[in-house]
């Protein structure tokens, strides 16, 4: 595109709050001045952008992201993640407290993480704290501070530095995040389900899966409920992958539990019956499933059940993943667990929803602005609106590409989605009415929870 900073854009597939539609959108001062039929605007002094027939969408949101700087830097980084997330169409990324060394579980641990990001995003940035044995007292400064909410673990987190809560703690952290009012997150396999599966190491997904069963998750999902009604808590169950937990959470809120979750594009387009043997860049927890379990999450975000769809993007090394192609053993057992595809969430979740009968407004709602509302962030970040933040893509939703890691931006440029044709190309990325040219510096902003504060020195804890 060869406007940077259009007044205007206009194309014939807006996709609106209402719905796709033709539409101009006039743009002042970094925000969405309003909206008005197609061809209707002229761009005064100014900039107009005519995309034809590429749609223009919301800037994405993605609230799952583990940037992992400081600390595992050679992992991830706040400069490349936020290359990726641009050039995937994602305009706000919420980093997660944890795999950063130290941890977003202090106020101090927060303040390392805020200045080491600084003058790196090339998207807009909000930050999640964490709740862990011993942080309670923690949890009321960090909220102050702006964290988004409070992710905690129901089992080990693979990290030493952030350890799962047992029953008590997690009663103790949700009482306080009630009191406090703050989001609580949850990843929720139960331990002592995992730790009586079978464990059986190699290169069979196959014996991977049944160390993950379904029912780990169900078994979370029963205590975490329980606990949200005792303590009045909104809670939040991240990467759902069994659709199993789907009943537990209908009842719930018949029950007026306040409870939401998300899932994620790798649950929603990958199936267990496409993983090679060896193929440890498919690995995370909680894992893909098979395809009739894929085909039970489609029917439950066409319903409405899923807040959001969200990367869970979690990359590491290639010698942690152990994959063959890079000499590894290929144990699924020992590979570190996560999937990196922040950069290719919006094409393959299209990609998927298209031959599934999809709307484009269908990918909006799940991915711009359902996240946008789960952090607060509604009025300013999700939609095509006037008074919100003109963070904008141009997407080519009939145009397709196959996925090689040349063009990947995350830091290690591993991926399941390799050797993959995708259909969906992000053509532009505007970030509060400026495009994101990865050639030149990056402008995002660090992100505050709405009514929340700046720092004063009695809130270092």
């Amino acid at each position: 595109m060869p406007f940077s900073q259009p007044t205007v854009i206009r194309s014939r597939r807006v996709v609106l709050p209402d719905g796709e539609r033709p539409a101009d959108v006039l743009i002042r001062d970094g925000k969405i001045a309003g909206t008005a039929p197609h061809g209707s605007l002229t761009a005064g002094e100014g900039d107009l952008a005519d995309l034809g027939d590429t749609a223009l969408l919301p800037g994405l949101v993605d609230t799952h992201v583990h940037v992992n700087e400081p600390g595992r830097t050679e992992w991830e980084g706040f400069a490349t993640a936020t290359r990726a997330a641009a050039a995937g169409g994602v305009t706000t990324i919420v980093d997660m407290p944890l795999n950063s060394v130290p941890p977003t579980t202090t106020v101090d641990g927060l303040a390392v993480k805020r200045r080491v990001a600084e003058g790196q995003a090339w998207v807009d940035l909000g930050f999640w704290g964490g709740a862990v044995p011993g942080n309670v007292t923690d949890l009321e400064p960090l909220h102050r501070q702006g964290v988004f909410g409070f992710k905690s673990f129901l089992a080990p987190s693979g990290v030493d530095e952030f350890p799962h809560v047992e029953a008590a703690g997690l009663e103790a952290a949700l009482a306080e995040q009630a009191r406090i009012g703050a989001l609580a997150i949850i990843h929720a396999e139960d331990q002592a389900v995992l730790a009586a599966a079978p464990q059986q190491p190699g290169v069979h997904y196959r014996d991977f899966l049944a160390s993950r069963p379904a029912g780990a998750e169900t078994a979370a999902v029963t205590r975490l409920l329980d606990t949200a009604r005792r303590t009045g808590a909104r809670v939040h169950v991240l990467h759902v992958s069994s659709a199993a937990v789907l009943p537990l959470l209908r009842q719930a809120r018949e029950e007026g539990v306040r409870v939401t979750a998300e899932t994620c594009p790798h649950y929603l387009t990958l199936a267990a019956e496409q993983v090679p043997d060896g193929g440890t860049a498919f690995k995370c927890c909680p894992p893909i499933r098979d395809e009739s379990n894929r085909d039970a999450l489609w029917e439950a975000l066409a319903n409405g059940e899923f807040t959001a769809v969200v990367s869970d993007h979690s990359p590491s090394t290639p010698d942690l993943k152990l994959l063959p192609e890079y000499g590894g053993s290929g144990d699924f057992a020992a590979a570190w667990g996560g999937i990196a595809s922040l950069q290719l969430g919006l094409p393959a979740v299209w990609t998927e929803a298209r031959r599934r009968g999809h709307t484009l407004a269908d990918v909006v709602r799940w991915m711009s602005s359902g996240p946008a509302g789960l952090v607060g962030l509604t009025g300013t970040k999700g939609a095509i609106a006037a008074g919100h933040d003109a963070d904008l893509v141009a997407f080519d939703p009939d145009g397709g590409f196959a996925v090689r890691a040349s063009g990947l931006h995350h830091r290690n440029p591993v991926t399941p989605y390799a050797g993959r044709t995708l259909t969906g190309v992000v053509r532009t990325t505007w970030l509060r009415g400026r495009e994101v040219d990865l050639a030149a510096r990056p402008f995002g902003r660090q992100l505050l929870l709405p009514h929340s504060r700046p720092a004063t020195p009695s809130d270092r804890v």
